[in-house]
């Protein structure tokens, strides 16, 4: 008995010191087999707060301040332990399910994971690289979006080329919804691995919070030596680690090759006696790793889990550190039906090349109306030639903090005549080339200029807008430096199907102009307005609001110092489908105020958020 358990835990130990040198896995089948520890070396924990901000989906800031910015999150804190939302934190886009409502949201993909929450991250470089022992994140306004930490194998300060890049998870959750918006210091139990890193990763998920959560400071604890308690530590050692397939499976593109046929049984009961149409219902709700191994199963299975029409629809997001161009390989011939594909955060330091990425889009792009590229750092200009000339029929292109594009690159997207959807969020695109654009993609629906600090005047984007895209729905213009009124009132003259218009941080847009008076008059559809920190939005365009536009249900006059409860209650009053109302240091608004308007609307959020 005791001979088979040694080596039950044998084989365990094994299995968790792959990466290990072989002395190392001896010596601790050695240490079991006596019912001794091994005597391991003493290791000096080093504590690091992040030296640089690499990499990031999104952030509330502008890209020519610190406000705001993930930028924040290198060096020591600057806010905790003190609690509230200060400009020297670091706050992503988006939080609560507001933006999912929208019109301009995109449609959820088919298969997703359901242990997937991830919507937004960051990605930290630290000095020197250890075997880390913890991880601290220092919360300091509405905690609980965190939901994954990764630790990647790559020095990001080497000047070596990324070779064999290795993700590991040290920790994931779902979202969660803290009690109380107060400060608080994250320090989650995390899975010890087998290799250095100082690069680690932050996957948040915001949907759950009332407001934005704000992020301090980021402390990598850990060891410079390689800790072996925590490699054959022998109570976590998980049964399931004996499956050389789940091994297989878990190799950077494994859970995406096809079987080989090889011993395949050819009895399959009665459920070959089943429609074919039923068992591809059946199939349809498989995620895609489990519809790729069940492929491996016998013929018949096989025949189902590589039929085409099972990949009308691919998100490869959830996958994003295992994937590369072999996968891409494995993928293609089952992909020939492809409608909508979403790349977004994939492909990253050497993932994906030229010659795998166009190989993929010309077997499969022809049939593909929805592509989802965002934060992709390999693309370049050769390869949105190569989308431009394989996607024909292209209508919904994001390429949200594509930021290392080069500006000529975005020409382009001109080819593509049948946009609908164009997202642009924080890339370097100028303004011959959304000009170029806006000439030729006259369907466009919904347009995202957010954060593109590289277009000179915003005026001649909005005229040419109201111009060529009439039938637009949505435009978001975040922190747009040059509007003017001119340009405003043009875009919404000839826009007059705009249901969502977002002017956050437009500095040079005032209320005395009579701009957003005239926007309400002239956009009945309105459903969604962000006027987010203009001091200047007063009690006359509320009213011009309330009067002209029933169907609004998101409004966001944060900062305003000039409207008053009597006319938000007549708004109220006047929007019934009102969902969102933030009022944040809106300076005539108290909490009583608050208090009461929530009491006699209680199917509006209404957001009120103070100054420190």
């Amino acid at each position: 008995m005791l001979t088979l358990l040694s080596m039950f835990y044998y084989i365990c130990l094994r299995r968790r010191s792959r990466s290990g040198t072989r002395g190392e896995a001896l010596n601790s089948r050695r240490a079991v087999e006596s019912g001794q520890r091994a005597v391991l070396p003493v290791s000096v924990e080093v504590e690091q707060y992040a030296k640089e901000v690499l990499d990031f989906s999104s952030h509330y800031g502008s890209e020519n301040s610190m406000s705001y910015t993930m930028w924040n999150l290198a060096g020591v804190p600057n806010v905790y332990p003190s609690s509230g939302d200060f400009t020297q934190t670091a706050v992503f886009r988006t939080y609560g399910k507001w933006w999912e409502q929208c019109a301009s949201a995109p449609l959820p993909f088919r298969r997703t994971p359901e242990g997937f929450y991830s919507q937004d991250y960051i990605e930290l470089g630290f000095e020197e690289p250890v075997y880390p022992t913890a991880v601290e994140v220092f919360e300091t306004y509405y905690p609980g979006a965190i939901v994954q930490i990764l630790a990647c194998s790559h020095n990001p300060f080497s000047q070596n080329p990324a070779t064999d890049v290795r993700w590991e998870v040290l920790w994931s959750g779902e979202p969660t919804k803290v009690l109380t918006p107060h400060a608080r210091q994250f320090s989650p139990k995390i899975k010890h691995i087998n290799f250095p890193t100082n690069l680690l990763r932050l996957e948040v998920n915001s949907s759950l919070l009332d407001y934005y959560t704000e992020l301090d400071a980021v402390i990598l604890r850990g060891v410079k030596e390689r800790t072996m308690l925590a490699l054959y530590k022998i109570p976590h050692i998980d049964i399931s680690d004996l499956s050389d397939s789940e091994e297989e499976l878990g190799d950077a593109g494994g859970p995406f090759r096809q079987g080989d046929g090889k011993h395949q049984r050819t009895g399959n009961g009665y459920f070959d006696k089943l429609p074919y149409e039923l068992i591809q219902l059946i199939l349809s709700h498989l995620t895609l790793p489990d519809l790729c191994r069940l492929a491996q199963t016998c013929k018949l299975l096989h025949q189902h889990c590589c039929d085409p029409l099972q990949y009308t629809q691919l998100s490869l997001q959830p996958y994003w550190s295992r994937l590369n161009d072999a996968s891409l390989g494995h993928l293609q011939s089952r992909c020939t039906l492809l409608q909508r594909l979403n790349l977004s955060w994939t492909g990253n330091r050497g993932a994906f090349t030229l010659t795998g990425f166009s190989s993929f889009l010309k077997a499969c792009g022809q049939s593909l109306v929805c592509l989802e590229l965002s934060c992709c750092h390999f693309l370049n200009e050769a390869r949105l030639e190569v989308i431009s000339q394989a996607c024909p029929d292209l209508q919904e292109l994001n390429l949200s903090s594509c930021d290392r594009l080069h500006p000529q690159a975005f020409t382009h997207i001109s080819k593509l005549t049948h946009l609908r959807r164009l997202v642009l969020y924080r890339t370097k695109i100028e303004q011959t080339a959304i000009l170029s654009i806006l000439t030729f993609c006259v369907e466009l629906r919904h347009l995202n200029l957010g954060s593109c600090v590289r277009i000179d005047d915003y005026d001649v984007v909005a005229s040419m807008l109201a111009t060529r895209c009439r039938s637009l729905r949505s435009v978001d213009l975040w922190r747009c430096r040059n509007l003017t009124d001119r340009g405003l009132n043009e875009l919404v003259s000839g826009c007059r199907m705009l249901e969502e218009l977002d002017l956050g941080w437009c500095p040079t847009l005032q209320s005395s102009t009579g701009c957003f008076q005239q926007l309400a008059r002239s956009l009945p559809r309105l459903r969604k307005l962000f006027l987010t920190a203009n001091r200047t939005v007063c009690d006359s365009d509320i009213e011009e609001l309330t009067a002209w536009c029933p169907s609004l249900q998101h409004l966001d006059i944060l900062g305003t110092r000039l409207v008053s409860a009597a006319s938000l209650k007549k708004l109220l009053q006047a929007c019934p489908k009102l969902l969102l109302l933030d009022i944040s240091f809106c300076s005539q608004i108290d909490m009583q105020v608050v208090q009461e308007l929530s009491s006699l609307f209680p199917n509006v959020f209404i957001k009120k958020s103070f100054t420190q």
